[in-house]
This record gives C-alpha cells, structure tokens and sequence, in this order.
C-alpha cells in the first residue's frame, strides 16, 4: 500500500476520541483493514506533517442489524489510535 491516502478512510470524531485528545493528544482514525502499524505512523506523519509516538490498533466487530423481517451483518472494520508529540496538533480535531 504506497498511497497514504488509502491507508486512511476517516477520521473518528467522537465524544471519547474527543476526551481522548484533551487528556493524552491521542487522535482517531478509521484504517485500511490490511495497514499494519508502520504503514499507518507514515500516513499520518507525511499527510498532517505531526510526529506520531505511540500508534494502538484494533479491529472493530460487525453489529447484527435487522432489516424488516431479514437479518442483516455490517462489516468489521480496522480503528487506529495515534499518540502525538506533545505540541503537536492535527486541524481536523481542534474544531470538532
């Protein structure tokens, strides 16, 4: 995977994720299910131009949804959490 870009799909704006920033400048994101850690620190040094510390990643699990009368599965999907350098900052989370 050469593209940044596509290792990361959106960044996760919540009420944790955004009590997560004010307490340890942790930021949130929504990855590639096959970007590895590296991949993802690279990504997200090179696009917002901030120095990552620390990267945790995890792989959410699908909900059971109901559609009428059918069941239905979303899908899993990969979360990465990122530490920054103390100072640095990311736009993207500062307005929210």
């Amino acid at each position: 995977m050469s593209d940044y870009y596509q290792i990361l799909q959106k960044p996760l704006v919540t009420e944790k994720s955004t009590q997560m920033l004010a307490e340890g400048n942790w930021v949130s994101f929504r990855v590639n299910p096959q970007a590895n850690k590296i991949q993802i620190k690279d990504a997200v040094e090179k696009i917002f131009s901030v120095t990552v510390t620390k990267v945790n990643t995890l792989i959410v699990p699908g909900k059971y949804r109901r559609f009428g009368r059918t069941l239905g599965h979303t899908k899993s999907w990969k979360k990465a959490m990122l530490r920054l350098k103390e100072g640095d900052k990311i736009e993207l989370f500062e307005g929210a």
